[in-house]
């Protein structure tokens, strides 16, 4: 059934990442009307979305991810339900389901419905034999695997309904970042898109920072001052006055800049316009703490040098992925090829 060739396939991607990064005015359209189906995906973040994309499938980056793949002889259906916390979010796996030579079954999420075919669909004018690879469905049945992101809650469900299927199943991840207390200012903006990029609602978004014990918080508020613009949206002004009046009336300690809440917390799971912090006293300590807690975490954000079992990630970059940083550090490619 494949007569797609990798070549075919890296062709393609080169000319959506141009897409992407030129639109045409029926994709604008789709992007400016993002919001009117889900409040958060206003045209400002879902174009963050779409230059993300644009310099995860630059040429250098595909050619080097798809150096050992081999697409496969005969394709497998694999059923894909899709996050829809941020714009775009679920294309990575589709993505990999395509370079491998598969079928996707696409259970879209409804947070998300629009922009994702939309931009399938381009990829389908790009290269039409990619038609016959991507199959959206309400029910996902007759497929040889899955991977399934959700909660904690969902992911229960997922495992009792799909566990007998060879699988990836995703659950609830937060990320952090490392301060060593002499971060510049510079650092500690692009930190801030780390923190705010998609409103804090992906999982590589950063709702937690370590600092050194004695941290003054000054050094945070000042330099992130420029995204006080984010109080603006109703939707996150709504989670910053209702976790606010939370704090107040029970008397729990926190910082307020106006737009942030910064509280001293050992979680990882900060609520919506709210930042966890906790100091610690030196790296060994840190490296205790995450290590211990490798499963909650997604990425991590720092300038130290931290043994953890995972790349750490500089900081502005967390929702800036490669090709290869795979959700939950699980690679789906390596899973596709194994069946």
């Amino acid at each position: 059934m494949s007569t797609l060739t990798k070549e075919k396939i890296i062709v393609a991607l080169q000319k959506l990442s141009i897409f992407l990064k030129n639109p045409s005015q029926s994709f604008e359209h789709i992007i400016k009307n993002a919001q009117n189906n889900n409040g958060w995906f206003i045209e400002t973040e879902v174009k963050k979305a779409t230059s993300s994309l644009n310099q995860m499938l630059n040429e250098t980056d595909l050619h080097t991810w798809l150096a050992d793949v081999t697409l496969a002889e005969t394709p497998k259906k694999i059923g894909l339900i899709l996050a829809g916390n941020i714009p775009l979010v679920g294309f990575h796996d589709v993505l990999c389901v395509l370079a491998t030579g598969n079928i996707a079954l696409i259970k879209m999420s409804s947070s998300d419905d629009k922009l994702l075919p939309a931009l399938l669909n381009e990829l389908i004018a790009i290269e039409p034999l990619f038609a016959d690879h991507i199959i959206y469905v309400e029910r996902l049945k007759d497929f040889d695997a899955i991977i399934a992101t959700g909660s904690n809650n969902t992911s229960r469900y997922f495992e009792y309904y799909f566990g007998k299927k060879p699988n990836i199943i995703r659950k609830n991840r937060n990320s952090v970042a490392v301060l060593s207390g002499d971060e510049t200012v510079e650092e500690i903006n692009s930190l801030g898109n780390d923190i705010f990029d998609y409103f804090g609602l992906g999982c590589r978004n950063v709702s937690k920072i370590y600092v050194p014990k004695g941290y003054d918080l000054k050094h945070l508020f000042e330099p992130i001052e420029v995204f006080q613009p984010i109080i603006n949206h109703f939707k996150y002004n709504n989670n910053y006055d209702y976790n606010k009046s939370i704090y107040l009336v029970n008397g729990v300690k926190h910082f307020d800049n106006g737009f942030l809440l910064v509280k001293q917390d050992e979680s990882f799971v900060s609520p919506l316009a709210v930042l966890f912090y906790q100091e610690y006293e030196n790296v060994e300590e840190i490296e205790q703490i995450l290590n211990q807690q490798t499963e909650q975490i997604q990425c991590v954000v720092s300038k130290l040098s931290i043994n953890i079992g995972k790349d750490i990630i500089g900081f502005g970059c967390s929702q800036h992925p490669k090709l290869w940083d795979y959700a939950d550090n699980v690679n789906t490619i390596k899973f596709l090829q194994s069946l």
